[in-house]
């Protein structure tokens, strides 16, 4: 299917310590086998710690740390969820940037779960529509956010899944969304 065809595609994994390891490990896995080149990003370098829910799972290994990435190094984003992961990262100042040059550039960017939080304190939600976790739904309504509760929710530039069991509909539609980005990032 020449439209799932992500060679050459440059995807940025933000994540730290505690993503929920499903919401990282499956889209990174649906990506890769569609010709992405997926680098996990951190505030440190080594590896970064995964849980399934509540339960410790596995540690992947970081790429390259914000500190070092650059947003025109990528393509697209993808934001795994968690809470704790995205609780800290909401208010890394580097990730926040990042994600403000991809949406002020219109590059893809596919979130799960609590990941929007990073959106909200980057100022990048009001008017948007998009889902979470249905238990921070009035922390997306409050930033101005068109929240739906749908397995997965497109506006522009952004697509959206609330939690693990939306993974194969999240999967497809990011597919799709970042096969889009490609002639026109080819083209820059």
């Amino acid at each position: 299917m020449a439209e799932k065809n992500l060679e050459g595609l440059r995807v940025a994994i933000i994540a730290a310590d505690y993503f929920e390891q499903a919401e990282l490990q499956r889209p990174k896995e649906a990506l890769d086998d569609a010709g992405a080149d997926t680098k996990i990003i951190s505030v440190k370098a080594g590896e970064i710690q995964g849980v399934n829910h509540v339960e410790k799972g596995d540690k992947f290994k970081v790429d390259m740390t914000l500190a070092d990435a650059r947003p025109d190094q990528f393509d697209a984003v993808l934001l795994p969820g968690g809470a704790v992961n995205a609780d800290f990262l909401r208010v890394v100042p580097e990730a926040q940037q990042f994600v403000r040059e991809f949406d002020r550039a219109s590059k893809p960017i596919a979130f799960i779960c609590h990941a929007p939080w990073l959106l909200v304190s980057a100022g990048l939600a009001k008017g948007r529509s998009f889902t979470s976790y249905h238990t921070i739904q009035d922390d997306m309504r409050n930033a101005g956010a068109n929240w739906e509760d749908k397995e997965v929710v497109r506006d522009r530039n952004w697509v959206s899944s609330r939690q693990p069991s939306d993974i194969p509909a999240f999967n497809s539609q990011m597919i799709t969304l970042f096969a889009e980005a490609i002639p026109s990032q080819r083209a820059a």
